[in-house]
């Protein structure tokens, strides 16, 4: 598996009161290829996986990817179960017709060691024939891989093939993975970027291969990678900066969720902007500052 473009993290739609919206989950699915984007992620960590029972996943990816049909790349998200839990899933998936799973490290490993030694089981448990995407992203994990020991990794796990990366500073980091591969012969591993697309242009242009995220208006996603691989990094900065407001809104702590789902909603791609309790909603303040931003938007756009 090779990653590159816009690979956009699906949300999982509930109905008011709480249970899984599978239509809605069709017509988010419908729209994220509408709107141009090169892959799908399913059950990430904003697609509030960790709210589903085992059963439920199991019914988003099978539903998720007869939906998508071939149309874009799948990648399914298999972080936070157990081992067993993990190859279940993942069988479902690859057998459905994912190109990959994509796994976040288990919470508590501390050392280099550690992290090596658990890259190693999840890859037995899955088995070699799985392709593996590696999430980076300490600030749920609590899990810090430094270039060098991601550099261990890809030496001695040729399946993880592509690394999320989303620690910050993350931009050093994309840096030296691509000096090694190229002054050491280290493998050379795909790198997308995440943080709903915070320093994308800038991760771009360090060496990612594209970008794998949530965010409410994937449009802008799609437009910067286009323009960045044009070779119009300045016109792919432009368009960057004017959405960048609601960018770094939609990446709040604690209601981010929320404000995506919403700038979805109204889009028409889910019908209800509810997260899955306990989570997030939105206050009447709130919304009127989504109303500000979108309004600002569509000025500074036509402008």
């Amino acid at each position: 598996m090779t990653i590159s473009g816009v690979f956009v993290i699906s949300v999982t739609p509930f109905h008011d009161d709480g249970r899984i919206d599978f239509d809605s989950l069709d017509s988010a699915l419908d729209f994220y290829v509408a709107q141009g984007v090169h892959g799908v992620t399913l059950l990430g960590m904003m697609g509030e996986a960790d709210k589903l029972s085992d059963e439920e996943r199991l019914a988003v990816v099978r539903r998720g990817i007869a939906r998508l049909a071939g149309r874009v790349t799948v990648v399914v998200g298999a972080s936070g179960t157990s081992l067993t839990a993990m190859r279940t899933l993942a069988r479902a998936a690859m057998d459905g017709g994912a190109a990959g799973i994509m796994v976040a490290p288990a919470a508590g490993l501390r050392t280099d060691d550690q992290v090596h030694s658990w890259t190693g089981h999840v890859c037995e448990a899955l088995g070699a024939d799985v392709p593996l995407v590696w999430q980076d992203y300490p600030p749920t994990t609590g899990v810090f891989l430094s270039a060098s020991l991601f550099g261990r990794i890809a030496r001695d796990f040729p399946q993880v093939v592509v690394l999320k990366a989303e620690d910050n500073p993350v931009l050093g980091k994309i840096t030296a993975i691509r000096r090694a591969e190229r002054e050491e012969g280290q493998r050379r591993v795909n790198i997308v970027a995440g943080n709903g697309g915070l320093f994308l242009p800038q991760a771009l242009a360090r060496g990612a291969d594209g970008v794998m995220t949530g965010f409410g208006l994937p449009r802008m996603l799609v437009e910067v990678h286009a323009r960045h691989v044009a070779g119009d990094l300045a016109g792919a900065e432009d368009i960057y900066d004017s959405y960048l407001p609601l960018v770094s809104y939609e990446l709040q702590p604690g209601i981010g969720l929320a404000v995506r789902k919403e700038i979805l909603r109204r889009q028409g791609a889910i019908r209800s902007a509810a997260a899955r309790a306990p989570g997030p909603k939105l206050s009447a303040a709130d919304v009127a500052e989504v109303d500000r931003l979108l309004a600002r938007l569509e000025r500074r756009l036509k402008a």
